[in-house]
């Protein structure tokens, strides 16, 4: 196969895992346990395909421009495509392809279970590297935002604005990313130094996914 990095690429991303099919000796990457790409492979255990989720005209677009991407291999035609895995597809433009059907595949869910899914509160913070976690605090997406350090019922203004007010499962897309609210909740404990670093940390984290 010519895209010998697909494997570290795929598993890279937040929440991946990985399966074999074995009756269709399928290597599947999930989300959730929702496929979202898969390796085919031939008898000998060789790839052949790669299969993608893409939106349709998308997908048709590029079946026209690219004789090594077809109709998804016993796969739903209409949203699925299989790339040859020893084609001439380039590098970057399956990247890109796999980036979407993961994207595809995460706008699936409802915003509750994505949060859960990845395992991020909607400011970015992996609750499970706090120190606080389950210890003395649930988690941001277990409480609905009513976390630690706010006082008894009332949710944290970083899980309020997106998840209540702007009904969005975290604020990944917001234009004014990182907002006036993310300093003014600012851990006190931190030196600015350190506060733009976990600033630019859960940016990170949250521009990692839809």
């Amino acid at each position: 196969m010519r895209y010998p990095w697909i494997d570290e690429y795929l598993m890279a991303k937040r929440a991946v895992t990985k399966d074999l099919q074995p009756e269709w000796n399928w290597i599947r990457y999930k989300i959730g346990e929702k496929m979202f790409a898969a390796v085919l492979l031939d008898p000998q255990d060789r790839p052949i395909y790669i299969n993608v989720k893409l939106d349709p005209l998308e997908g048709a677009a590029l079946r026209q421009q690219y004789r090594d991407i077809i109709p998804g291999y016993y796969s739903d035609k209409r949203c699925w495509n299989s790339v040859l895995a020893d084609g001439s597809v380039p590098d970057g433009l399956l990247k890109k392809m796999l980036d979407t059907s993961y994207r595809l595949v995460l706008q699936g869910f409802s915003r509750k279970k994505l949060r859960e899914i990845l395992g991020l509160s909607p400011c970015g913070a992996d609750c499970a590297a706090c120190g606080f976690y389950r210890a003395q605090c649930p988690g941001c997406n277990e409480s609905c935002g009513q976390v630690f350090h706010q006082a008894e019922g009332e949710a944290c203004p970083l899980y309020r604005c997106p998840v209540q007010k702007h009904r969005q499962a975290s604020c990944a897309f917001c234009p004014s990313l990182p907002c006036d609210l993310w300093r003014a909740t600012r851990d006190p404990r931190m030196t600015e130094e350190e506060f733009e670093q976990s600033i630019g940390e859960r940016i990170a984290r949250l521009r990692g996914f839809p």
